[in-house]
């Protein structure tokens, strides 16, 4: 990555920051702004800045933002807290994510129809999970029932690291069909083996390091800000381990932070003992100033900066990808990925869950598509290289989450609206 690449994303980053929120105000995303600058700036055709997508750094930094967010995300959750309504999330990512995958590929070898079946379940398990980030006006809408921006939050923070398994799984399987001499055999007992030893690393790594914040903590060994640092070095150094055991670096990450948040200490806030003895839901809208919350914020933030770069990248490398593969199959396949493919098995997996109709279509429609699959996206160029094949697959994702970037940023504001009023007047009546 060039100096002038690192000196537009940082000058970029200034203005997106000194103005997030006048944008929020007119639904224009961090993801809407820098992919569309990366398609501006960097377009391979006509931009003044030159990006070589095929550099080893482009790819390190796309992997190691989904890593740092993966971490972040498995260690946020405490299911502790969500005991009462931990049945909706189960359902969501126990069945609503496998039928996505399932239905997502069955999709894409029907429409596709030189598509293997290894590349099928590339392309369904890459559109699987979601990004709670490109509709965080609805998230953070303190207006909306609390219930509901949990499950999405929860849904969004595990749904990546249980779908990477099977992206990894296909990606191997289609590069050794690609690959004269490389038996498919191989390829899968090879992917399950790197998944083996990401899955060793993060039970390692991830306990490890929270007993060693514990204990320094405990003992006062912690200068200011030391448990951060320690946070960000148990999610770079999962990955990284996994990667030099020739493992997979994204289920070591994913793991390690879901270890992590199960072991460190949770430090209750002032006042959560008298919300816990309500049975309101307004009482889970206090925030717990626990040790997690206060360890992940440097990996979280580190995270959403690199993840504003990975979509100048994904604007400059991938979009115009998706333009010189510009079919109506891949923009059909793009808008049934948003809708049916979603909220059809989101509808399936809340049967008999107590949800109204209106709040499962709320549920359905908010499954943005986001930052996991454009870094599935990368990997596919960087394992299979440029050929029609892969161009195809790298087309559907990328008009996927193109659409999600667009639809789910301009409907979070009215559609967040307009289900605050319709749950108000259920209760209402």
């Amino acid at each position: 990555m060039t100096d002038t690449v690192l000196a537009a994303l940082a000058l970029l980053t200034i203005v997106w920051a000194v103005t997030s929120s006048r944008l929020a105000d007119w639904d224009v995303t961090g993801a809407l702004v820098f992919l569309t600058a990366g398609f501006a700036l960097a377009n391979p055709t006509w931009g003044p800045i030159r990006l070589d997508v095929e550099s080893p750094s482009v790819h390190r930094l796309a992997e190691l933002t989904l890593a740092m967010l993966l971490f972040a995300d498995a260690s946020r959750v405490d299911v502790s807290r969500l005991r009462r309504d931990v049945g909706v999330p189960a359902r969501l990512l126990g069945i609503g994510l496998p039928l996505s995958i399932v239905t997502g590929s069955v999709l894409a070898a029907w429409i596709f129809a030189d598509a293997t079946w290894a590349l099928a379940l590339f392309v369904g398990a890459a559109l699987g999970p979601t990004d709670a980030a490109l509709s965080a006006q609805v998230v953070g809408d303190e207006r909306v029932p609390g219930r509901v921006r949990r499950v999405l939050n929860v849904e969004s923070g595990l749904n990546d690291g249980i779908a990477t398994p099977v992206v990894v799984f296909a990606l191997a399987v289609v590069a050794a069909d690609l690959a004269p001499g490389v038996h498919a055999e191989s390829a899968e007992g090879r992917a399950l083996l790197d998944l083996a030893v990401g899955l060793g690393v993060g039970l390692v790594v991830g306990p490890g390091a929270a007993l060693l914040v514990g204990l320094g903590a405990a003992r006062r060994w912690v200068a200011p800000g030391g448990r951060r640092l320690a946070t960000l070095g148990a999610a770079l150094g999962s990955f990284s381990l996994a990667v030099a055991l020739d493992g997979n670096g994204f289920i070591a990450a994913f793991v390690a932070g879901a270890a992590f948040g199960a072991v460190l200490p949770r430090r209750p806030a002032e006042g959560d003992e008298a919300h816990e003895a309500e049975e309101v839901d307004e009482a889970d809208e206090v925030d717990e100033a626990d040790e997690v919350e206060e360890a992940v914020v440097l990996p979280e933030l580190l995270g959403q900066l690199a993840g504003l770069a990975v979509w100048f990248l994904f604007g400059a490398a991938l979009l115009p990808v998706a333009l010189d593969h510009l079919s109506v199959a891949a923009v059909g396949y793009a808008v049934l990925s948003l809708t049916a493919v979603r909220m059809v098995p989101v509808a399936v997996a809340t049967l008999g869950a107590g949800l109204d109709r209106s709040t499962v279509l709320f549920i359905g429609w908010f499954g943005p598509r986001g930052l996991a699959s454009v870094v599935f996206a990368l990997l596919a160029v960087e394992e299979l290289g440029e050929s029609a094949v892969t161009g195809e697959a790298v087309a559907v994702i990328a008009w996927t989450v193109t659409l999600s970037v667009v639809l789910h940023g301009v409907s979070a504001g009215p559609l967040g609206a307009r289900y605050r009023r319709t749950h108000q007047i259920t209760h209402r009546g």
